[in-house]
């Protein structure tokens, strides 16, 4: 008895709706909404918002998320073929790579409470950290890899 078997691109849209969502929860935070900013970032970015962090942090990671979301799309087109097709597979396994370490890194030193150096990690941040944002990240960097995985396949798996 085998598993159940998805379509070859199958992977690709949870990859891109992962990474839509994220992006627009950080369009929601560029345009001023703040539920669950203070525990992603913490308090003080949070409350201060300085230039840097809006451009950079909120406009930027959301237009990277979009960016990730067309991967994840084009992940899951049909068919995948020569050096294009080769670009996108690697881009998704990068993609893929980068947060699964994110989601690993941040969790060992958490864990490890070498943290406790920094006191500007609340507990509440370390907490949600710990139990919603390095999930998500790995979560996004399963899909990530499944997409690439299946994109690299022959047609007929």
């Amino acid at each position: 008895m085998g598993g159940r078997k998805h379509p070859r691109g199958f992977w690709g849209y949870p990859a891109c709706l992962w990474a839509t969502a994220f992006g627009g929860l950080h369009f929601y935070w560029a345009l001023g909404g703040s539920r669950g900013l203070g525990v992603s970032a913490g308090d003080a970015l949070a409350a201060e918002r300085p230039l840097w962090f809006v451009v950079a942090g909120l406009w930027g990671v959301g237009a990277l998320c979009l960016a990730g979301g067309l991967l994840g799309w084009a992940l899951a087109r049909r068919p995948l073929r020569g050096r294009r097709g080769q670009l996108l597979r690697w881009a998704g396994w990068g993609v893929a790579a980068v947060l699964l370490l994110r989601a690993a890194g941040v969790e060992i030193l958490l864990l490890s409470d070498v943290t406790q150096v920094d006191t500007s990690i609340s507990d509440g941040q370390r907490w949600w950290t710990l139990a919603l944002w390095n999930p998500w990240f790995a979560v996004g960097g399963v899909a990530f890899a499944c997409a690439a995985f299946k994109a690299g396949r022959c047609p007929s798996s």
